[in-house]
């Protein structure tokens, strides 16, 4: 059987990146060492699975405008296919990403037509056997997109696989949205912030296991720790830990989304879920040794890396 698509409903922003020696006190200035424009948000997602050789569709909106034809152009250059057209009346929004000497980054996002997605879009997209469905939480965020998101993925056929990423906004989404999509997850990838947030466990190892109490049967819990690596609760009594690639970290931005991206992408050849985290964790490791959002290796580079660790 042929391999399965990603079918992501996230939403796809452009990234302003300012590169700066620390962040401001409140209200002070710092000048920005370096400065870019760039597709980002779910579009580092879906690059990381396209360039790991999934193939992918972008089931959310964009829009028209300046960084409508960013994100227009992105996609095209990583060969992903778009379900929906762009909104004529909005263009989509922006993220403002400051990064750190330290290499950590800081958001402030202005949304736009990325957070209109809405049930009768969704519903034009059919997802085929060995298919996976990336939901994110910042569509849970909107008032639009997060009611049509949810209602979708609890009305999707039982075989599909549904991936979800919580991301940073975790703690102010609705309760009864975030529950319903939970109960529909097969396979969850957060951070250790967002894991803490989600079940208050101060260590990520009983968080991996506590989360998957609250997925689907069956479900898998994968809490990154950054460069201590990640825990993969599973049906096993305790969650396995999976070491980071030693690597020296220029830029963290997009290291999550590529860590999502290559899961879903190694799920969609039929891989196992702990076999495909680790794989996930090679391809997040190069990431941060590049300057950048979408700098989410090739299949090879990320085989290069498991071959040799």
């Amino acid at each position: 059987m042929a391999d399965g698509r990603l079918i992501f409903t996230g939403t796809v922003v452009v990234d302003l990146l300012l590169t700066v020696d620390a962040l401001p006190e409140h209200g002070g200035d710092v000048l920005a060492s370096s400065a870019g424009m760039a597709a980002g948000g779910g579009f580092n997602v879906m690059a990381a699975a396209a360039r790991d050789g999934a193939e992918v569709v972008f089931a959310g909106r964009s829009g028209t405008g300046p960084f409508g034809e960013v994100v227009a152009e992105a996609l095209w250059r990583e060969g992903i296919s778009v379900a929906n057209p762009p909104l004529e009346t909005v263009d989509n929004g922006y993220c403002v990403v400051l990064v750190d000497a330290g290499a950590e980054r800081t958001f402030v996002t202005a949304p736009g037509a990325e957070g209109m997605l809405s049930r009768a879009d969704l519903d034009a997209v059919q997802p085929h056997p060995g298919d996976v469905v990336y939901a994110s939480g910042y569509s849970l965020a909107h008032p639009g997109s997060g009611p049509a998101v949810t209602g979708w993925l609890a009305d999707l056929a039982p075989e599909t696989r549904v991936v979800f990423d919580p991301s940073p906004l975790v703690g102010s989404l609705d309760p009864e949205l975030l529950e319903t999509v939970l109960r529909r997850t097969d396979v969850l990838t957060a951070n250790e912030r967002e894991a803490r947030i989600l079940r208050a466990h101060a260590h990520p190892a009983p968080a991996a296991g506590a989360l998957r109490g609250m997925l689907r049967d069956g479900g898998v819990a994968v809490v990154r720790d950054g460069a201590s690596g990640c825990w993969v609760a599973t049906g096993d009594p305790a969650p396995a830990h999976i070491p980071a690639f030693p690597v020296k970290a220029v830029d963290t931005t997009g290291a999550g989304d590529a860590f999502g991206g290559v899961l879903a992408a190694a799920l969609t050849r039929g891989v196992v879920p702990m076999d495909a985290a680790r794989r996930a964790a090679a391809a997040a490791a190069i990431t941060v040794t590049r300057p950048g959002p979408a700098t989410a290796p090739t299949a090879a580079e990320t085989d290069a890396l498991l071959a040799a660790g």
